[in-house]
Parts: C-alpha cells; structure tokens; sequence
C-alpha cells in the first residue's frame, strides 16, 4: 500500500471512530500510532508518540489554555456575564428585538474573557434566554441568538481555537488574538443588523422592551467596567508588549480573580467549581492537542498535504476561487465533525496551500475561527445549538437550528468580506510589528 493511500484509508478510519463516538484525541492519536506503525516501523511510532505526548502536555506554551479557561469560569461564577446582559439590555432593550443585540452585545463582551464559545453560549442561555420569553419574543429567535452569538467566544480574544491554530502552524498566539478584534466587532455589528431586519419583516418576533431613562443607561454601564479592566489587562498588555500571551493569560486569571472576590461575587463553592471546570476542559483539549500531533505527523510521512497543495496549484485557479472551496468544504464538514477536530484534521492539510496562494497566515487564522463558529452552529453537529437546548429543554432542537440560519449567513458573509479585505483581520497585528 502506497503511503497515500494509506493516508487516505488512516482519515476514512478517522472520520469513522468519530462517528462511532470514540473521543476526537483517542482517535486522532489511535491512526497516527497506526499509520505511522505500518509507514515506518512500530519502534519509530512508538518513539514519536511518546514525544508527542509529553511534548503536548510539557509545553509552557499550552499553559495558556486552562489559565484563560479559569479566567472565563472565575468570570461566569462571579456573575459578570449577568451583569453585562443588564447592561445592555439597558442601552439597547426598548428597540424592536433590542433584547436579542443585548444578548449579542453581552455576548460578546463575555467573549472578551471566557475564550469557549461552549462556554459563552451556556452562560448567556441561562441568563438572557429567561428575559426574552418574559418580553414574549419567539422561540426561534431567542435561542437562535443565543447560539450564534455564544460562537463569538472563540472569535473575540482570548480564544481556544486561536490557541491551538497558532501551536499547528508555529504562529504567534499574541498576533492572532489582536487579529480577532475587528472582526469579532463587525460580526457583532453583523449579528445586530441580521436581528433589526429580521424583526423588522417579522415584528412578532421580537416585541420592543420596556423603555429606561438616561440616568438608567449610564448607572447600567457599570457592569461593563469589571470586563473593560480585564480585557484591557490581557489584550492591552499583549498589543503593546508588556506580556506573552501566558503571562497575559495569568494576569487575566489573576485580575479576575481579585474583582471577583472584592466585589464579594465569588462563593467559595463557584471557586471549586471553576477550578473543576478548567481541569476537565483543559484535560480535554490538551488531549485533543496530543493527538494531533501524532496524526499530523503520519499526515506528514503520507504526503498528502503537499500532494493536495500540487494539485490545487495545477489547477491555475485564482486565489480567491480556491479560498471560496476551502471555506465550502469547511462549511460541509462542519456539519458532520466536531469543529476543533475538523481543525486538527484539516489544518496540517490546507495551511501550505495557503501558504503557496501568498495568503497571510495570520489572516487564515481568523477564516480558520470563523468557518469554526459555523461548524458550531450547523445540524446535525451543531454544539452550540445542543447546549442552548440543555437550557431551553421546552423549545424543540429544529426549532433553534431555525432561528441560527440568518446570523450563520452573516458569518458566511464576513468570511467572504475578508478574502478580497484581509486588512481587516490585519491592520491591528501589523502595528504590533
């Protein structure tokens, strides 16, 4: 057997554990041994797993990962998410569907120090989703907003998935994070514009809220303070150097921690709690990070990514045409395969066709987390939209992927905005130099 087509029979074995349930990092790690057992020798396998794996779960720079998980659990357990709703319900509640751009709105100041879309979208669903059925605003819509705005988690830094794009592909985690700012703005603004339409064609959907005097909206921004100090401690300190990105990442976990407890918002229970989350989360994801680098080194010895990266070049597309392939394909598999392991699957792929295309990897980067936030949101493996339905048990599962259809077209079309507009992903990073 020819090592590519052991190759291509190691991903079809792949996708299959997956759907046979089998833990993405078990699977991942799994084939790799495989594949690279047959390819090389069971010795030379052996070697490379175990390096791998101390490696992925030694490296100083994955101690980013559970400090910004803790930061994002301190953060819900202390209540700064509610308080962020009621900030912006406050300043945008009275619009027609002004509670929904709140719910976008928290969102995505929660995404300013949780960096899980999982995460955000659980938090806002227990805390919005209440408001909008009390302010009768339809099914769809309420829990549509919730998870598609929950996907500006991993898109608003600090994120995940920024994380381990930048551990695959040797780039700066600091300059992916910064590259996420304006995007995650827009795709906020984005999200805000598809709701007023919506409403405005279908009023029913979401009824205008109670109106708040002035002297209301400004004490209301007070809760916004907590998120403002913390976000400009990670991010601020990053841009201008003071920190790397792991120290950033313990500032913030610090810094929230410190509010938390002189605002006496952090029982000592919700602390247990947080430190219980970020070890199973961590645990999963670093697990996750050690299997791909085993498979991606059997994906190495196949060929298959340069292989892949000739043919495309053969092909004598335009750039554009093949980055609109790229993220369709991404767009398929993310309705049949968990995102991050669609990541890990497809980076090692992809990453040196883009590279011989002249496109910046940094900019790949944040396609990379927007073709994730539509894997999130798309059936039958929408995660997002299943834990929305965990919070919201009444409101049937089609019904939620309903409601995410328009906000998912906005995140398809800022995908495609940023092909022939790459600035808008780098104009930030490029400052920082």
């Amino acid at each position: 057997m020819s090592p590519t087509t052991a190759g291509l029979l190691g991903i079809c074995i792949l996708i299959g554990l997956m759907f046979l349930r089998m833990p993405v990092g078990f699977a991942m790690a799994i084939v790799g041994f495989a594949g690279f057992a047959y390819l090389v020798s069971f010795d030379a396998s052996t070697g490379m797993a175990v390096n791998d794996i101390f490696s992925s779960f030694g490296s100083y720079n994955l101690t980013v990962i559970p400090l910004f998980v803790f930061m994002g659990q301190l953060a819900f357990h202390a209540g700064i998410s509610g308080r962020l709703f009621h900030a912006a319900y406050r300043i945008m509640g009275h619009w027609r569907g002004g509670l929904a751009m709140a719910t976008i709105g928290a969102c995505a100041g929660f995404a300013a120090i949780c960096g899980s879309t999982n995460a955000t979208a659980a938090t806002m669903a227990s805390v919005a989703l209440p408001e909008m059925k009390k302010y009768n605003y339809r099914p769809e819509l309420a829990t549509g907003v919730i998870a598609a705005g929950g996907s500006l988690g991993i898109l608003i830094p600090p994120s995940v998935i920024f994380i381990v794009y930048g551990i695959l592909t040797e780039q700066s985690i600091g300059k992916l994070f910064i590259s996420g700012i304006i995007p995650g703005i827009l795709l906020s603004f984005l999200f805000c514009v598809t709701i007023w339409i919506w409403t405005y064609l279908k009023p029913d959907l979401g009824p205008r809220g109670p109106k708040t005097t002035l002297r209301e909206k400004f004490l209301a921004l007070i809760g916004v303070v907590e998120t403002l100090i913390i976000f400009f401690a990670v991010i601020g300190g990053m841009f201008v150097g003071f920190f790397t990105p792991t120290e950033a990442a313990a500032v913030g976990a610090f810094a929230t921690l410190v509010l938390a407890l002189a605002g006496r918002n952090l029982s000592w229970q919700g602390f247990v709690q947080s430190l219980m989350e970020t070890t199973r989360i961590s645990c999963m994801i670093l697990v996750i990070v050690a299997g791909a680098t085993i498979f991606g080194h059997f994906l190495a010895i196949t060929r298959i990514p340069f292989d892949i990266a000739a043919w495309i070049a053969d092909l004598h597309w335009p750039s554009h045409a093949v980055m609109i392939v790229i993220i369709l394909i991404y767009l398929i598999g993310g309705c049949f395969l968990d995102a991050l392991a669609l990541i890990m699957l497809t980076v090692p792929i992809f990453y040196p066709v883009v590279l011989q295309m002249g496109y910046d990897p940094i900019w790949f980067g944040v396609i990379i987390v927007l073709v994730t936030q539509m894997g999130v949101l798309t059936p039958p493996v929408g995660v997002n939209v299943y834990v929305v339905s965990g919070v919201a048990r009444d409101i049937p599962l089609h019904v939620i992927f309903r409601g995410v259809i328009p906000l998912l077209l906005a995140i398809i079309f800022l995908a495609l905005i940023l092909i022939p507009f790459p600035e808008i992903a780098l104009f930030l990073p490029r400052l920082m130099g």
